[in-house]
């Protein structure tokens, strides 16, 4: 056991670290979602990992607690936003890493066009120009739930709100 205020690490690292293919394929996504460090990705990875681990026992036993096991991961990945509501328990065996780098708030914040980049979009988030129900977030990995998505924008009083506001006035203009 380890101390209760020292969290574990939450992912694995490659076991072949210089694998030149696994290396582009993570630059690539790097800058596509503009991760800061790969860590970022590893962690997603690892999630992902993990859901499909237990989605292949789940598949594989047959108990008496089995399908409300079943139901529980399935519904949990519904309120993340990986699946969707008509999604069975070998979709979950179809989750990419790309799946949950679109849930990140940094993600769709840029994909709202509240951001022109993916890197702008996650120093905003870190500056505190983003909020989520009126609830400042500065946590660009922080997964939007579904059904959040409409509720980010920009933290009231922000000034990245007036200047979007004056960019988009200006757009409308033309």
């Amino acid at each position: 056991m380890g101390h209760p205020r020292k969290s574990r690490k939450k992912y694995d690292t490659p076991s072949h670290p210089w694998n030149a293919d696994r290396i582009k394929a993570e630059n690539k996504l790097t800058v596509k979602y503009g991760l800061k460090t790969k860590k970022e990705i590893w962690k997603a990875e690892t999630m992902v990992k993990r859901y499909r681990r237990d989605a292949r026992q789940l598949l594989g036993m047959s108990s008496e607690h089995n399908p409300a096991e079943r139901n529980q991961l399935l519904s949990h990945l519904m309120r993340l936003g990986f699946l969707g509501q008509e999604a069975k328990l070998e979709d979950v065996l179809n989750l990419t890493t790309e799946d949950v780098l679109r849930r990140r708030l940094q993600t769709m914040v840029h994909q709202k066009g509240l951001a022109n980049t993916a890197k702008e979009s996650r120093i905003m988030v870190v500056h505190g120009h983003i909020a989520l129900n009126g609830k400042k977030i500065d946590a660009p990995s922080y997964l939007v739930k579904h059904g959040e998505e409409d509720l980010i924008g920009f933290y009231e009083g922000s000034v990245m709100e007036k200047y979007h506001k004056d960019q988009v006035s200006k757009a409308d203009s033309k």
